[in-house]
Parts: C-alpha cells; structure tokens; sequence
C-alpha cells in the first residue's frame, strides 16, 4: 500500500512538469537559493529533512519538523544585489504542518538615462514572493506537502505579478538512513506582466536522494533539477545535477561542501572554469539556536555570501 502511495504521488509530479515543460525567463530569482545550508550544499536540499526552509526546496520537508521552527537568513550577490528571507512553520494538532516562507531581492538603484545617455533620473528593482505551506503524512514515513505562492516583481514603474503552486513528496526508508523527495516548484502563470507579453515562470521539478553511510557522522545529498525541460538526448536531461555532503563535527560544529554541475558548465570561461560550482560552509548549533555560513563560488566572476540564523521554539 505505501509503494502504491508513492508510485501515485510520484507519477502526479512528473505528469504535472511536463505538462507545463518550458524554457522560462520570468521571476528567475526563485531559482536562487536562499539559506546558507542550502548555497553551501549546493542547492542539493529537496531531501533535507527537519529544516524549516525546506518550504523553498519541498514542502513535504515540514512534516518533519521535530518542533516549532523560524529561520531568517541574508544572501549578498554581486554588484550590491541583496538578498534575504524569513519563514516560520509550527503544526497544529491533528491538522498537520503549517508554513509560511517570505522571499526578498533587491537589485539597487540604476540611474535612468535618456535617448542620449543623459541622466534625468533614478530607478529601483525588487523582487518578492510570499508562500503559504501545508505538509501531512500519508502513512507513515511517506509525507507530502504545498504551498501556495505570490510573487511582485517591479523595476522602473513597471510591475509584474503571479501566482503559482509548489508540490513536494518524501519518503524515508524505513529501518535505514536513506531519503527519497521530488518537488515540481513554481507550477502557475503571470497574473499582470510587465508590458503586454506573458512570460512562462521557471517551473523545476526536483528528484534526490539523501544517505547517511554507516558509521559515518556525513550526510550526502544528490539532486537532479530542471528534469522537466528539454533536452537534446537523454543523457544530458541529467546534466542540472547538484552534489552535498555534511560532515557533522561535534554536536556543536558541522561543514559542508557542494558542487553544482550545471552552474559549473555555464560560467566556463574560455577553458577554466576555476572554482565555479563548488560551495562551501560551516554551521554552529548552541541550544536551540544555529548560525549557518555559505559560500558559493562563480569562478572568475565572484562569490556569493550567505548568513542563515534558525532557532526551535
């Protein structure tokens, strides 16, 4: 009954993403990822579980949640582009999982030039998206979860929204220390765009696994994203694959590496690619509190910075 459960989940995800399979350009900042954890792991997060944030990456991941939980964390980008979030999760008896996740980018001030490049202004651009997410059992050690997202965009007067649903699945084997999750994000439309073309928002559907090999204090994640987009054969519907490991430390201290292959192939320059693709991090827990540090690098072009503060209530 409960491989049945999940073969039917499952199939519903994937149906879903190829439904709306697409090349997207819309709202992209939703691709970014916002925790520290996450930037450090690469992105490899649709199996993580007992996280709050994991209602960016798989809502199903709430249903996990050992107690009430809140993070907030703050992303520094190039070219003063600045980043952040907030989320809190907490369950209702009987009722399962609730959720809420606040996503923010700001890209600055441009100055705001005429036909002959004369200044006769300035201009700002933002991004934000707010989500609403439910997580609940369906048997045990089998969870699933949704939310339901807003998202305004706005640059020099000009304003765009949507609205679009986020799907996840997840299951741990039982008697072992392996996690199985998908997630189809950003399934909707625009509601209002820019000027007068709709644009297609950038679905991703999202399949991993986690493992705890025996006898070692390492949680390795692997994750295949944008599963739902074409490709030119079916090797290369593989190549948007990310790569985790966390080594737990003390019950203090934890570090962490990550490699994301897509991102890697993207920012070669010329025939390096330096460090492009490889993240980094470490995370302090004391108590109740845990204070989380990325670092992703894009080769030659720069670093991002990440700093994530999460507390159980």
């Amino acid at each position: 009954m409960k491989f049945r459960s999940l073969s039917t989940s499952l199939a519903l995800v994937f149906g879903l993403s190829n439904l709306f399979a697409a090349n997207n350009t819309v709202y992209d900042f939703l691709r970014t990822d916002m925790s520290a954890r996450a930037g450090a792991l690469a992105g490899s997060y649709v199996t993580i579980t007992n996280d709050v944030t994991s209602i960016f990456y798989n809502p199903a991941g709430l249903s996990t949640l050992e107690k009430p939980s809140g993070s907030l964390g703050f992303f520094k980008h190039l070219l003063d582009i600045n980043s952040g979030y907030v989320t809190y999760s907490q369950p209702y008896e009987d009722l399962g999982y609730f959720g809420v996740g606040v996503q923010y980018m700001n890209y600055g001030t441009f100055n705001e030039t005429d036909d002959l490049g004369n200044v006769i202004g300035e201009f700002n651009a933002s991004d934000l998206a707010v989500s609403l997410g439910y997580s609940n059992a369906i048997e045990e050690n089998l969870f699933w979860g949704a939310n339901a997202k807003f998202i305004y965009s706005s640059i020099a007067g000009h304003a765009s929204t949507g609205l679009a649903a986020d799907l996840g699945i997840l299951y741990t084997v039982p008697e072992s220390r392996i996690t199985l999750g998908a997630s189809l994000r950003n399934l909707g439309a625009q509601i209002s765009s820019y000027m007068s073309t709709k644009e297609k928002l950038p679905l991703d559907l999202v399949v991993g696994v986690s493992v705890v090999p025996k006898g070692l204090p390492l949680l390795l994640n692997l994750n295949f994203h944008k599963l739902n987009e074409d490709a030119q054969d079916f090797g290369k519907r593989f190549k948007a694959f990310s790569i985790g490991g966390e080594f737990t430390l003390s019950r203090v201290l934890q570090a962490r590496v990550g490699f994301n292959n897509e991102q890697r192939s993207e920012l070669k320059t010329g025939t390096s690619s330096g460090l492009a693709g490889f993240s980094g991090g470490i995370g302090i827990t004391v108590q109740d509190y845990k204070l989380d540090y990325g670092l992703s690098s894009l080769g030659s072009i720069g670093s991002l910075h990440r700093i994530t503060i999460s507390s159980t209530f």
